[in-house]
């Protein structure tokens, strides 16, 4: 796929863009991976059981469902540039949510928060994506994307490690605490702690906000995608957006991918805990998930396109998502956390793999399939809900069979990730005939 551009077509003009894209990766991986700390914190200070302190999650990605076509449409009114710029000052608002939410100790309203957040990443996605994906030679676009989830992820692996320090130290004790003191006393233990979200937050929102007015003067050329190619005789072959299987595919396997990413990455502190590991070193786990995940970007990066095609890539991705998902669920401790962050590796390149594959042969309906393609995201709203309920019943019926709790909360955890089989089964189909349907053989 060639690229248009209206400042120049030379290989130099795309690095500037690139970078500043890049930058944005790296700003919605920060805000997003949080939420590995926030869903144990969250499930602390509100006093919740395991799928709803999980909703954290699904506040955030739901967004992507109720927001993507009017981001979408949006951006084709606005462009790219003001679009980004948009979503920034959203995501700032979300941000500020968080003080009255931390007053008030009100868990609907930091899910709010978060919710907003959410729409803001929805604006930047939309156009980021699929911006990244046409910006050069479609056959490389999963080693541009691979850069950008280098950025993405260790700005999640800071985020992880800055916010976990901030939110969780202490933790354990404050439990304990909670466990003996007078309801006043708890109540105004339970609100120290909530109060301590505020000022993160505030920060958070002004970096947001000031990014929103630098980004406007960056300098991001206009790009579009190639149009499809019409018989020689001028006839239409592709009218609507549901001529294309294989983008509907991609939409369902992005939807699972992003599933078992969350859970890879928002459960792994909780899980470590379940086990009874303490805070003080579960709390980098959410890191070692992402690290995983950079250093295999950055391997992805080196090997596509020269050494290896993007579909191999994601073949590979999907077979080692299959064999980790039975290492995690037959094996017990540390170990078992080990493996859950070793599925970074096995998810780190199906997101670069997924979108170019998804979007060959678009052509104008390029910017309708990106929007559908963002709806998909809403797989980390809904999935991680579901391993939490498999967890909160699993762990009700071993307790009922006589196992103590903390056991029965260990293993229903450890159990619960049977859920990511069936995710990693629909990306290998993908990765193997799902994308090739439809498309005209050349």
């Amino acid at each position: 796929m060639e690229i248009s551009i209206a400042s120049s077509k030379t290989k130099n003009t795309t690095l500037i863009p690139i970078i500043i894209i890049a930058g944005l990766f790296f700003i919605f991986g920060f805000v997003t991976w949080i939420n590995g700390a926030l869903i144990p914190f969250m499930k602390t200070i509100n006093e919740l059981t395991s799928a709803q302190s999980l909703l954290v999650a699904s506040a955030s990605y739901i967004s992507f469902v109720v927001m993507a076509l009017p981001a979408s449409y949006i951006l084709s009114k606005i462009g790219y540039k003001k679009g980004m710029s948009l979503g920034l000052f959203i995501m700032g608002l979300g941000a500020l949510v968080f003080i009255p939410a931390a007053e008030a100790r009100t868990y609907w309203m930091f899910l709010t928060g978060i919710f907003i957040q959410g729409a803001g990443m929805t604006l930047l996605q939309t156009a980021s994506n699929p911006y990244i994906t046409i910006l050069g030679p479609i056959d490389s676009a999963a080693k541009r994307i691979s850069i950008m989830g280098i950025a993405n992820k260790v700005a999640g692996a800071l985020g992880s490690l800055i916010f976990g320090a901030l939110l969780l130290s202490g933790i354990d004790e404050i439990k304990e605490k909670l466990n003996v003191v007078s309801a006043a006393e708890k109540a105004e233990l339970l609100n120290t702690m909530a109060d301590s979200v505020v000022t993160p937050y505030v920060i958070m929102a002004l970096v947001l906000f000031i990014l929103g007015i630098l980004i406007r003067k960056a300098p991001l050329p206009d790009v579009e995608a190639e149009p499809i190619e019409e018989p020689k005789d001028g006839s239409t072959t592709k009218t609507s957006i549901f001529q294309f299987p294989h983008l509907w595919l991609g939409v369902l396997t992005l939807f699972m991918y992003v599933g078992v990413e969350v859970i890879a990455g928002d459960t792994i502190i909780a899980y470590g805990i379940s086990l009874g590991i303490p805070v003080a070193d579960a709390k980098f786990f959410t890191t070692f998930t992402l690290m995983a995940m950079v250093a295999t970007y950055a391997l992805g990066a080196f090997l596509i396109p020269k050494y290896i095609t993007q579909t191999l890539a994601l073949k590979l991705s999907a077979i080692l998502g299959i064999v980790l998902s039975f290492c995690i669920v037959f094996s017990d401790g540390f170990t078992s956390v080990l493996f859950v962050a070793a599925l970074g590796m096995a998810n780190a390149l199906v997101w670069p793999a997924v979108w170019p594959l998804t979007l060959k042969g678009l052509g104008k309906f390029t910017k309708t399939a990106s929007a559908l393609l963002i709806m998909a995201i809403s797989g980390g709203a809904i999935i991680p809900p579901l391993y939490g309920n498999l967890v909160d019943a699993n762990k009700a019926d071993y307790i009922a069979q006589g196992m103590n709790e903390a056991l029965a909360t260990a293993t229903a955890s450890t159990k619960g990730y049977w859920i990511l089989l069936p995710c990693y089964l629909v990306i290998l189909y993908y990765a193997i005939a799902g994308h090739k349907l439809g498309l005209s053989k050349k």
